[in-house]
């Protein structure tokens, strides 16, 4: 069994659930931190900052500090500080994104038309008249962002509308597809593995979500590790076209192969 020198590691569904940890989350956490092994968690949210984040982690016993966050709008604004580093934007989103723009010292402005980009995270306060001018941006020429593609986001009501549903009415309306950053996309996971610093051939993403956090690994080039505790059943194992290279149904199994 091959042994790895950094992880990249999903949230929702893999340390958690809704607002309970899942059993073994922080043993393996704990298990990465005494072998001095690194490792990053990677989240599609782009609504909450990386502190905000590792606070809720810390709160469920799982060791995590803002360091070890990388969220969609976090590689959003570092791709987009890459592209123009004085950049123009026009946001639809919420605190974490706009905060990550900032970091990046991106200007965020209350004008769409003559925007660089125009960049949509999640906003479930979204309004039609702030679509309308992220529309007219777009078709004026500003570039068009989209921390992730999330169509439905779990939550106690059931799923709800979430990224992608927002962007896919501008995508619509206007004709233009968007950059997308987050998972399974290779952008976000670029800027973790970068960000890691460990050698692609000895790091592992760990998800339990085939189409986002297994596709991600496998379109990076880097090793995967499937777990049972979130999203995709077991049972569609058998029917994935391309499967990841380790499978558990939980973590505790793995713990003794770190």
């Amino acid at each position: 069994m091959k042994k790895f020198k950094g992880y990249l590691i999903d949230l929702d569904g893999t340390m958690y659930r809704g607002s309970e940890p899942i059993a073994s989350a922080a043993d393996f956490i704990n298990a990465l931190n005494k072998k001095n092994i690194p490792y990053l968690f990677l989240t599609n949210n782009s609504t909450s900052t990386p502190e905000n984040v590792s606070d809720r982690l810390n709160q469920m016993n799982i060791t995590s500090t803002s360091r070890h966050v990388i969220t969609s709008s976090l590689a959003t604004a570092k791709f987009i500080k890459h592209q123009k580093s004085d950049a123009n934007c026009f946001v639809i989103g919420e605190e974490g994104l706009y905060k990550a723009l900032q970091q990046e010292g991106l200007t965020i402005s209350e004008e769409a038309y003559g925007s660089d980009y125009v960049v949509v995270g999640l906003d479930r306060g979204v309004t039609y008249k702030k679509i309308a001018e992220a529309c007219i941006a777009i078709r004026a020429g500003a570039e068009f962002i989209s921390t992730n593609r999330d169509v439905s986001i779990p939550t106690e009501h059931g799923l709800l509308p979430g990224n992608g549903a927002i962007t896919s009415v501008i995508e619509v309306s206007t004709g233009k597809h968007p950059i997308y950053i987050g998972k399974p996309e290779t952008i976000i996971m670029n800027e973790a593995i970068s960000e890691l610093g460990v050698a692609k051939q000895d790091i592992v993403m760990v998800g339990d979500n085939y189409d986002t956090d297994i596709l991600a690994g496998i379109n990076s080039g880097i090793d995967t590790l499937m777990v049972f505790t979130g999203v995709t059943p077991y049972h569609e194992y058998s029917s994935f076209d391309k499967k990841p290279n380790y499978h558990v149904k939980n973590l505790s199994e793995w713990i003794d192969h770190i």
